[in-house]
């Protein structure tokens, strides 16, 4: 078995809201810096190491463990996975 660092980028839907990314948006134009800057979004990662077979069952067993627990809301949210083997 391989080991593989597995991240999982959660961020909202198009559409959906992003106070977050809007204050830091905001204090950059009330400061009156980086005047280029037009959009910011944010987003949680979360990084696994998992031991498995290959890149793809490293994959799928992490997208298991997520939506097990309910690590983020369909509904409103996309995730991206990314596999990397160490």
């Amino acid at each position: 078995m391989a080991t593989f660092s597995v991240h999982v980028t959660i961020e909202n839907k198009l559409g959906i809201s992003d106070p977050e990314g809007d204050t830091i948006l905001n204090d950059l134009v009330l400061k009156g810096t980086h005047k280029t800057v037009s959009k910011i979004k944010t987003a949680k990662m979360l990084k696994f190491t998992i031991k498995e077979k290959d890149k793809k069952t490293a994959q799928s067993k992490v997208q298991e463990i997520c939506d097990d627990l309910r690590i983020y809301n369909p509904m409103v949210s996309k995730v991206i996975i990314d596999v990397f083997e160490n």
